[in-house]
C-alpha cells in the first residue's frame, strides 16, 4: 500500500471500507463518511472487495491528460529556448514563442524548463516595508531614476537609462545617455513633458543632480529661501514640486521598472542586435515603449489626468543659469567665455550691476536683466585692457605763472629746490636739540635746566628757571 501512494482521501475511503468489512460499520454509513451517494458508495465497496486497496485509486493516475502538448511540440519549444532565448525568464519566452506560432503558457513553459534545468528559483530575502498606495490621478506624482547598467551585454561601454514612470498608471517613459547628468535629466523631463505634460510632483532620490547639501547664503536666508541646483531651479520655474526619497525602496515602483526593464529590454535589444545609444533610443520610442505600456499599463483610481500644459519657454527653462558682474567694458564672464553687451542697453546703466547667464543645452549663451533678454556678443578671446592715461603730455612746454599770481605769493614759486632746502635745516635743527638733551644731567641730579631744554620750552610758551626735583 505504500508503493500506491495514496492520496488523503483515498486513504479515508480505505479506513471507512475496512470497517464496512470488519462489520463495524454500515454501507450506508461509509457513504456519508465518504462524501459520496449510497450507488456510488456501492460500486467503490464493489471494487475494493475486487482489488482491495489498489481499486480505490483514481482511474486516471498515470494517464496524459487529454490536454498535454505534444512531445513534438515541447523538444520544439526546448530547443528554441536553447539556442535563441537562453536566459530568458519563461513569461518574457513565452511571448515571444507565441509570436513565432508556437503558443505555450507560461506556466507551462516554466515547468518543462525547470525539468530541463534551463531555469532556476531564487529565493530572496525579505526585508519588512510599509505598503503606500498608488495616487488617485495621473500626473499625481511621477517617479524619476537613472539606472547605469551593461545594457549592451559587452557590445559597447555601459550606459544609463533614465526611467519616467508615473505612480497612478505605471505609464512609462525612458531614454538612453552615457551617464546621469543633469543635460541626461533635462532631455528626459523635456521628452516626457511633451508627450504626457508637465507633472504636479517629481519623486527622486538624494543625488547632487536633484538635492544639495550646501549651506544657504545669508540672503537666502533673509529671503526664507534654500540653495537649489540647476534642475531644482527650473523645477521651481515650472511649478513641479520636487520631493527627495531617503531610500531606494521608498521609490520602489521605478526601481522595480528598472528591474523588469534590465531584465526584458536587455534581451530585446540582443535579438535586435542594438549596439548604439541611438539606435537604442529609436528602439525604445517606436517599439519597445508602446508594447511595455499596452501590457503594463494599469487604469488609475480617478480618471481627471492633472498633467499640465508644457509652456512655450520650456527649452529655455531647462538650462544653467547664474548671476554675474557686468564689468567697466560692460563684458560679462561665462565658463571662461566673453560676452560683449550691445551699445543698444546703454540706457540701462548696467555697468557694476549683476545679469542672469543662461546657457542653453546647444550650448548658446543668454544675458537676462529683469526677465530682458540682452543683445549681446561673444568675443573671441578676453579683451585688452586699455592702460592708464599719463599725467601730463610728451613735449609738452608747461608756462610758468606770472609775478602777481597768488601761488607765487604762497610760496609756491620757490619750487621743490627751495622746500628741500627748508626741510633739510629743519632735520639740521632737529639733529642738534637731540644733540643737546644727550648731554643733559640726570633727571633727579636737581640742576637747572639745559640751554636746549630752554629754548624748546620758549617755543612751547613755557620756561623753566630751575627744576628741584623731576623732570618737566
Amino acid at each position: 500500500m505504500e508503493k500506491l501512494l495514496l492520496s488523503a482521501k483515498e486513504r479515508r475511503r480505505v479506513s471507512a471500507l475496512a470497517a464496512v468489512k470488519a462489520g463495524t460499520l454500515s454501507l450506508r454509513k461509509a457513504a456519508q463518511l465518504m462524501d459520496l451517494s449510497y450507488r456510488q458508495a456501492k460500486r467503490v465497496w464493489a471494487r475494493y472487495q475486487k482489488q482491495g486497496d489498489a481499486g480505490l485509486v483514481h482511474r486516471a493516475r498515470g494517464r496524459a491528460s487529454p490536454r498535454r502538448k505534444k512531445d513534438a511540440l515541447r523538444q520544439k519549444v526546448l530547443a528554441r529556448c536553447r539556442e535563441r532565448y537562453a536566459g530568458f525568464g519563461p513569461t518574457l519566452a513565452a511571448e515571444h514563442l507565441t509570436r513565432e506560432g508556437l503558443p505555450v503558457d507560461h506556466e507551462t513553459l516554466r515547468r518543462w524548463l525547470l525539468a530541463e534545468g534551463l531555469h532556476t528559483v531564487r529565493r530572496r530575502r525579505q526585508q519588512y516595508r510599509a505598503w503606500r498606495a498608488r495616487k488617485e490621478h495621473r500626473g499625481e506624482l511621477v517617479q524619476m531614476d537613472g539606472s547605469e547598467h551593461d545594457w549592451f551585454e559587452g557590445r559597447r561601454a555601459k550606459a544609463v537609462l533614465m526611467v519616467m514612470i508615473d505612480d497612478a498608471s505605471n505609464q512609462t517613459y525612458a531614454r538612453f545617455f552615457e551617464g546621469e547628468t543633469t543635460r541626461a535629466s533635462y532631455d528626459t523631463f523635456e521628452g516626457y513633458a511633451r508627450k504626457y505634460g508637465l507633472p504636479v510632483a517629481l519623486y527622486v532620490d538624494r543625488d547632487s543632480i536633484y538635492h544639495t547639501d550646501q549651506e544657504p547664503s545669508v540672503e537666502q536666508q533673509l529671503r526664507g529661501e534654500e540653495p537649489l541646483t540647476q534642475l531644482g531651479r527650473a523645477m521651481k520655474r515650472l511649478g513641479v514640486k520636487i520631493i527627495c526619497a531617503h531610500s531606494p525602496q521608498a521609490k520602489g515602483r521605478v526601481e522595480r521598472r528598472n528591474g523588469l526593464l534590465q531584465d526584458r529590454l536587455i534581451k530585446e535589444m540582443r535579438l535586435q542586435n542594438i549596439c548604439d545609444l541611438e539606435s537604442a533610443n529609436r528602439f525604445l520610442e517606436e517599439d519597445f515603449l508602446p508594447r511595455l505600456n499596452r501590457q503594463f499599463t494599469v487604469k488609475p483610481a480617478r480618471e481627471l489626468d492633472l498633467h499640465r500644459p508644457v509652456s512655450r519657454d520650456l527649452y529655455a527653462v531647462l538650462s544653467w543659469e547664474a548671476e554675474r558682474q557686468v564689468q567697466r567694458d560692460w563684458t560679462v564672464v561665462w565658463e571662461g567665455r566673453w560676452l560683449q553687451i550691445d551699445r543698444r542697453h546703454e540706457g540701462l546703466c548696467l555697468a557694476g550691476k549683476k545679469v542672469v547667464v543662461r546657457e542653453l543645452r546647444d550650448g548658446r549663451l543668454q544675458v537676462l536683466w529683469r526677465g530682458e533678454n540682452l543683445k549681446v556678443r561673444e568675443l573671441a578671446a578676453r579683451p585688452e585692457r586699455s592702460a592708464p592715461r599719463p599725467t601730463a603730455r610728451a613735449g609738452r612746454v608747461v608756462k610758468p605763472p606770472s609775478e602777481g599770481h597768488p601761488w607765487r605769493r604762497l610760496g609756491g614759486a620757490a619750487g621743490r629746490e627751495y622746500w628741500k632746502s627748508v626741510k633739510a635745516a629743519g632735520r639740521a635743527a632737529r639733529a642738534a636739540l637731540a644733540a643737546a638733551d644727550s648731554v643733559r644731567p640726570s633727571l633727579r641730579s636737581g640742576l637747572p635746566p639745559s640751554a636746549a631744554a630752554n629754548a624748546r620750552n620758549k617755543q612751547k610758551g613755557t620756561v623753566l628757571t630751575s627744576q628741584p626735583r623731576g623732570h618737566f
